[in-house]
């Protein structure tokens, strides 16, 4: 995942493009990631990333951390120009109708060198700015990604708009139970039903895309079945999406056998579908295994 590059190098600055004109546009958050993948180099990697993140911002290390204490424990370094370069440019993007809470995702790597696709989900704060709540990502396929300077596919907001965040939660936790009972027996069936016809599925060694044969690619790279525990997210103020993680736990031969799923839900006519969705694996110790 791209926070694995975050302390070798740090990161550079695409250029814009425009969204769609109908409704709230992203563009604001898909210009704060571009600006924080630009500080870096300014900066070094620790202080862009703590300066971005909000309060709570969590990330997987390779279990959950909270950002700034993970960060409160690594040198200052600063940026070395004789190192490669972490780099990641945002080529898709969605944003809830409220405008307070949205997403970005595309390729990162060291330099030259491609690794895989970064996800991180931003709120907007009180002062207007923007910050992010989760980074994470996977070595997912990144060979086919468009370059850097490629516009960015915007995910439409929502028509649906009149709930509570509270409401909206319920609801996604509802379904969600759903899914989980499902995903104990059978993890792909889980999911049918569930995306949105532009739905991203991440997982590794797999290209992402919104075509059906590619998350029935995604599907097939993920263990056959797996327990789930939701554990946390949140949901924008129009009750239009919402995002979750869960932790995840499957049977293998070998490591890993852990880790988690996160998730975007956007609100539609016909009900709650999953836009965005991957498989974060624990890579590294596993301390269950340990223990025993």
């Amino acid at each position: 995942m791209r926070i694995a590059f975050a302390a070798l190098a740090c990161a550079l600055l695409p250029a814009c493009t425009s969204p769609p004109d109908a409704g709230p546009t992203a563009e604001p958050i898909v210009a704060t990631e571009r600006a924080f993948a630009a500080d870096g180099y300014e900066t070094g990697v620790k202080a862009s990333f703590v300066k971005y993140a909000a309060p709570g911002a969590m990330m997987f290390a390779p279990g959950p951390v909270n950002v700034h204490d993970y960060f409160a424990g690594q040198p200052d370094a600063a940026p070395n120009p004789d190192r490669p370069h972490l780099v990641w440019w945002p080529l898709a993007a969605g944003i809830a109708a409220s405008g307070d809470l949205g997403f970005t995702t595309g390729p990162y790597g060291l330099g030259d060198k491609r690794y895989g696709w970064y996800f991180t989900v931003w709120q907007r704060q009180g002062d207007g700015s923007w910050k992010w709540v989760l980074d994470a990502g996977v070595d997912a396929d990144p060979s086919a990604a468009a370059p850097q300077d490629s516009p960015v596919a915007y995910l439409p907001a929502s028509e649906e708009t009149a709930m509570s965040p509270d409401a909206a939660m319920a609801e996604v936790k509802a379904i969600e139970a759903g899914m989980a009972a499902a995903a104990g027996t059978d993890l792909a069936a889980s999911y049918e039903g569930q995306l949105s016809h532009d739905a991203r599925l991440h997982t590794e060694g797999v290209a992402p895309g919104t075509a059906p044969e590619t998350w029935a690619a995604a599907l097939a790279a993920r263990p056959a079945a797996m327990s789930l525990a939701p554990m946390g997210g949140g949901a924008s103020a129009a009750g239009d999406m919402v995002w979750t993680w869960s932790e995840a736990h499957w049977q293998a031969d070998a490591p890993p056998v852990r880790g988690f799923v996160v998730r975007v839900w956007q609100r539609r006519a016909d009900g709650w579908k999953i836009v965005f969705d991957e498989l974060v694996p624990w890579n590294g110790p596993d301390p269950d295994a340990a223990a025993e």
